[in-house]
């Protein structure tokens, strides 16, 4: 089958940006709910805008459709300035987090809308939406009507009535949040196959780190209406730029502590290694993944000197499947822990003393702190 956006997509040099937001801004009144955002994304590109409620991501895309006006800045697709397009001119695809699918219209109705606003010819609107449908694998339900669908199945032809159109851009505005655990999942993987397969420029908004960093190219973290970070997921989750960063993207443990001398930090009484480190003397957070922390029985042994060996005592087992979580007293705070189960001793129960270890690039310091 013919890709349904085969037809529409010119060929563009490599390294040449698709879609260009340049200062690109949103005011309320004296409220920023977008501030400068700028983004370059490549011809094919999965890019993810990530952040808590009310960062500015579902502005930034609705700016992007259209159905925002933005107050400062300007949205470029190739070499065209669209920032002042009506939504009906700008080509995209868009799939809302709430579906909005016609439920008087059959499936094949609902996919076929936007093609008869276009005054596509009858067969061919026939033809496409076959071969939408068929992409998501719906090809056989388009004589029902939405209620007669399960959330993913919506899901599915609301992503095929945005991809029928043949867009140059599919944006997607949190288009799983209302599906349960084991279908978000599913689609997640989905919808990362047909973008694969199509090579469609996408933007995908979500408040849902998981989602961002297993189906997309680069991640744009916002904060506040700001664009904090971009990168890969690897990045993103390695490297984060700030506290905000490392605590939204991920789970950890956030102590504060002061860098000696020597480079190392000092939390309470205790003293940590880290890769880098801010200078002598400075006040700063320092932040652990619960799951890059080994738990073990306390043992005399040497150990590696790049390892930081800390004494603690259980005071919480919590047995989820396939993972133990643990919270572990280590004096100056509690550290949550996290290990995958396995066939084998009992974990280790409140009141055991236990030894954790992490490695030294695994403790993540910022300044900050008291």
């Amino acid at each position: 089958m013919a890709s349904p956006d085969s037809a529409t997509l010119p060929a563009k040099p490599a390294g040449t940006p698709h879609l260009v937001l340049e200062g690109l801004g949103k005011h309320y009144g004296g409220v920023a709910a977008v501030e400068s955002l700028d983004l370059s994304v490549q011809q094919g590109e999965f890019i993810a805008l990530l952040g808590p409620s009310g960062c500015g991501k579902t502005t930034t895309l609705r700016m992007v459709a259209g159905l925002v006006d933005a107050t400062a800045g300007r949205i470029v697709v190739g070499a065209n300035d669209i920032t002042y397009l009506p939504p009906y001119r700008r080509d995209f695809g868009l799939v809302f987090q709430n579906y909005a699918l016609f439920p008087h219209m059959t499936v094949d109705q609902n996919v076929a809308f936007g093609l008869e606003m276009r005054r596509v010819p009858r067969d061919e609107v026939r033809r496409r939406v076959g071969q939408a449908l068929e992409l998501v694998r719906l090809a056989d339900y388009g004589a029902r009507r939405p209620r007669e669908l399960s959330g993913g199945q919506q899901q599915r032809v609301a992503l095929a009535r945005a991809l029928v159109i043949r867009p140059s851009i599919l944006l997607l505005d949190e288009p799983l949040s209302n599906l349960d655990a084991k279908l978000r999942e599913e689609m997640r993987t989905e919808i990362q196959d047909i973008q694969r397969r199509l090579g469609i420029t996408t933007i995908f908004v979500t408040h849902d780190q998981i989602e961002a960093l297993s189906m997309c190219d680069r991640v744009a973290v916002m904060q506040a209406g700001r664009l904090v970070q971009l990168g890969t997921p690897f990045d993103i989750y390695e490297r984060p730029r700030n506290p905000f960063i490392a605590d939204f993207v991920g789970r950890t443990n956030t102590l504060r502590g002061k860098v000696k001398a020597s480079g190392s930090v000092e939390v309470g009484p205790l003293t940590m290694s880290a890769a880098e480190s801010p200078g002598r003397g400075e006040a700063v957070l320092v932040m652990i993944r619960p799951h890059r922390i080994t738990i073990r029985a306390p043992r005399s042994s040497e150990v590696d000197a790049q390892l930081n060996v800390v004494a603690g005592r259980v005071t919480r087992t919590m047995y989820v499947g396939d993972i133990l979580q643990y919270d572990v007293d280590i004096g100056p705070s509690i550290l949550h822990v996290e290990q995958p189960t396995a066939a084998g001793p009992q974990p280790f129960g409140r009141g055991d003393d236990v030894q954790l270890e992490w490695s030294a690039r695994d403790t993540l310091v910022f300044r900050g702190g008291p």
